[in-house]
């Protein structure tokens, strides 16, 4: 009996086990299976954000805002006058010791010595006593080398030789020196304008005064440095040795976004003041609208030709100008944020915020201009509570236009 007992005892252990055995080996073929609900919600956070914060839709339609830009006011480079020596030579005399030097029409700039311009005499000078027929001739070309009249005249009458030729700024303004390269703006005085000196009349003509035009170069601003040019230096004919700029006639500059090329025109009105003094605001209308090209960035330059000289070169003005916008998207500044030069908003979809890169343009009163299409859109209304420290570094794509 005790036998039988003992049987099965272990028949049941031994089923036991066995049954044990094979309900693992079922438990390890068996897949494992995982919520796709959750799978969704454990993504990284440069992939998708779980949160609670409120959602919008961007703002449509047309928009107009007022644009604060930044001036200055410089020199109208259309009344701007070359200085040139029509000799060869080198500079025995010279008066100019900085640029931006206040000059009065018919005020000695330099003195040149030239071999040329002595020859020249010398021959006048034999003609007159050999040659009366190409006496005529002579002249002529003393003439073309910047001598008066009355100067020939007295060469010939004495026959006295001048090695030494003046040379006189043809016009009112401020000199510069032709090499200079304008850096920080300053405050300049009006410079001092009255009649022409005391033999302003004699080589007047030394100076070649053709007004040059506008130019898309660095636009010279005051500042008192020293010429780099020095008695002694040669100088070649017809070489540009100064600038003259004349204070008479002004003109504000306003750098504006190149997003706004569309949006502006020649003739549109803004309006400006004198940077910290709104109570000087008055209007004007933009004359001259370019593109430049500077210190490698892309802009556009406004240019407001001034009636009133009651301004001085140099001094910064902010503008306002008004633009109408149609046709784009609006969202708070708070909603988008800036990865360098990317633009990234979060896109609210089936409860969960994705980063989404995004093409903008300008800011205004608190808005950002959105140029991408995000029609029915719901994005994060601040962007900033969503991004998680430095691990977000990369968004989930780029939205299509």
């Amino acid at each position: 009996m005790r036998r039988n007992y003992i049987v099965n005892t272990l028949l049941l252990i031994l089923l036991a086990s066995v049954s044990c055995k094979d309900k693992i080996v079922k438990e390890a073929n068996r897949e494992l299976v995982i919520d796709s609900g959750m799978s969704r919600r454990t993504k990284p956070t440069n992939e998708q954000v779980i949160a609670s914060i409120p959602a919008i839709n961007a703002e449509t339609g047309t928009r107009i805002s007022s644009v604060e830009v930044s001036g200055r006011i410089t020199y109208d480079a259309r009344h701007q006058t070359s200085l040139a020596s029509r000799v060869s030579g080198r500079i025995e005399k010279l008066l100019v010791k900085y640029n931006y030097q206040p000059v009065r029409k018919g005020q000695l700039i330099m003195e040149i010595y030239s071999p040329d311009l002595a020859a020249a005499q010398r021959e006048l000078i034999f003609v007159a006593h050999n040659s009366p027929e190409m006496l005529a001739g002579a002249k002529q070309r003393l003439l073309l080398l910047g001598m008066s009249s009355s100067q020939i005249e007295q060469v010939v009458k004495t026959g006295n030789i001048s090695y030494r030729v003046p040379v006189y700024s043809n016009a009112n303004g401020y000199i510069l020196e032709q090499s200079a390269i304008p850096t920080t703006p300053a405050a300049a005085g009006a410079p001092t304008m009255g009649q022409p000196a005391a033999g302003g009349s004699g080589m007047e003509g030394m100076g070649g005064g053709s007004p040059t035009g506008n130019t898309t170069a660095t636009l010279p601003v005051a500042t008192s440095t020293p010429v780099m040019i020095r008695e002694g230096q040669y100088v070649n004919a017809g070489q540009t040795v100064f600038t003259i700029y004349q204070a008479t006639n002004l003109v504000a500059e306003f750098a504006f976004l190149p997003s706004l090329a569309t949006q502006l025109k020649k003739g549109q009105k803004l309006l400006f003041y004198p940077a910290g003094n709104k109570n000087a605001i008055q209007s004007a209308r933009l004359g001259l609208i370019e593109p430049v090209f500077r210190n490698g960035q892309n802009f556009l330059i406004g240019r407001v030709y001034l009636d009133k000289n009651n301004f001085q070169v140099g001094q910064l003005l902010t503008g306002i100008i008004p633009v109408v916008y149609t046709g784009n998207w609006w969202l708070p500044k708070k909603a988008v944020w800036r990865l360098g030069t990317k633009s990234v908003v979060f896109r609210k979809d089936n409860g969960l915020y994705s980063p989404i890169e995004i093409q903008t343009g300008i800011e205004s009163e608190g808005f950002i201009q959105v140029i991408t299409d995000i029609a029915g859109w719901q994005v994060a209304s601040n962007a900033a509570y969503l991004v998680d420290s430095e691990s977000f570094i990369k968004v989930n794509g780029k939205a299509k236009q």
